[in-house]
């Protein structure tokens, strides 16, 4: 379970008799109303989630299917604080808290998603923080934002703060986890688009979940994967073994090469302008001397293809563009198939404006794109 990061002293509990289990089961629904009438984005989420006393926890969790309360933990908040932990445990699993935790530590995990909800929340003055919640801006800002982020600077055995029960994954194997990542994305957007409908969702929130819906990736790393990707699994099968190709069999080509040949191919048309331009340069020239391919085919393209430039893997890096016009994919595939150019992958830079991609190759292709577009084969990563 994820809990808020807080601090009780242990006391015996008291009994939880059907006179106090129903008080404390109005509180929490007094709780969610507020969050509806006041801040409609959380009290969607809310209703959708069942709530439940547990004596069994410190103070209250999620499994990203339903929030457990602890009543003895409840009794030591007033209305504003028990608001607000509502809405703490409805934030861990809509930032997929539960479904992403992979192998990081389970504590630091959740110490780091706390540090995020609980300014979200303060920011959005969603009720009233307990005063043993984690709350640092600048940890929230040195982290970029993000529980990754805040998670990547905490130390490993951080004194004090300690959450008071471990940060359980969602129930079920990956692929169903990856079912409940799903499914809270489409609770998220109908949550907002009620809020919005209400004239009731704030800037800060509607950017979060534009966030949520669509996550920010650094297209370097993508671009940098994407290569790395190429050099593991697609290298040594790019060119059979020529002395088995006779026997019917197609075996890869054992040649101790880094990597096969890569083609860049960038667009120049009017669109890309010559910052974009250079700083795409800058990658090619670290996946260039990191990867070491044995050639790296740049080819610059408007409508057709303007210029093309090969350089050997022992050779020197420059990057002279050349070009200006129209959009069309199309031709640097043709260019690459008439030119017997057959990389192990191929990389785009471009705004994706244009219909015209052509027969998707053999080789997979990466179009890293200055606007917002799909391609009908291939990755898309925006720019």
């Amino acid at each position: 379970m994820t809990s808020l990061a807080i601090q009780t002293e242990q006391v015996t509990p008291a009994p939880l008799t059907p006179d106090r289990e129903k008080k404390l089961k109005v509180r929490l629904a007094k709780a969610k109303t507020s969050l509806v009438l006041e801040h409609p984005f959380v009290g969607s989420i809310a209703l959708n989630l069942p709530f439940y006393i547990d004596q069994s926890i410190p103070t209250a969790a999620t499994n990203g299917k339903c929030i457990k309360f602890n009543p003895d933990f409840i009794d030591t908040l007033n209305d504003e604080e028990l608001k607000f932990l509502v809405a703490h445990e409805c934030f861990h699993p809509m930032l997929e808290h539960n479904f992403r935790r992979g192998e990081r530590d389970h504590r630091k995990w959740n110490q780091a998603g706390d540090y995020i909800i609980n300014q979200l929340l303060t920011d959005e003055n969603i009720g009233k923080m307990p005063s043993q919640g984690l709350l640092n801006k600048s940890i929230y800002d040195a982290g970029g934002g993000t529980s990754d982020g805040v998670y990547s600077i905490l130390p490993d055995n951080p004194e004090g703060d300690d959450p008071l029960d471990d940060c359980e994954d969602g129930e079920g194997s990956p692929a169903e986890r990856e079912q409940g990542r799903a499914e809270w994305k489409v609770r998220v957007a109908q949550a907002a688009q009620a809020a919005k409908m209400m004239g009731k969702l704030s800037a800060n929130i509607e950017r979060l979940v534009g966030d949520i819906l669509q996550p920010k990736v650094d297209w370097r790393d993508v671009l940098h994967r994407f290569v790395e990707k190429a050099k593991n699994d697609e290298r040594s099968f790019a060119r059979p073994n020529r002395r088995f190709v006779q026997q019917g069999l197609y075996l890869p080509t054992v040649s101790g090469e880094v990597m096969g040949e890569l083609a860049f191919c960038v667009d120049m048309s009017g669109s890309i302008n010559d910052e974009t331009a250079a700083q795409f340069a800058a990658e090619m020239l670290t996946v260039f001397e990191d990867a070491r391919p044995s050639k790296l085919h740049i080819i610059f393209f408007s409508h057709e293809v303007c210029a093309y430039d090969l350089i050997e893997r022992d050779g020197e890096f420059k990057f002279n563009p050349r070009g200006y016009g129209g959009t069309a994919f199309s031709p640097c595939f043709k260019y690459m198939q008439e030119n017997d150019i057959n990389p192990v992958a191929c990389v785009f830079l471009t705004d994706l404006c244009c219909d015209d991609f052509g027969n998707a190759p053999e080789f997979p292709v990466l179009w890293v794109s200055t606007e917002k577009g799909t391609a009908p084969f291939g990755e898309v990563v925006l720019m």
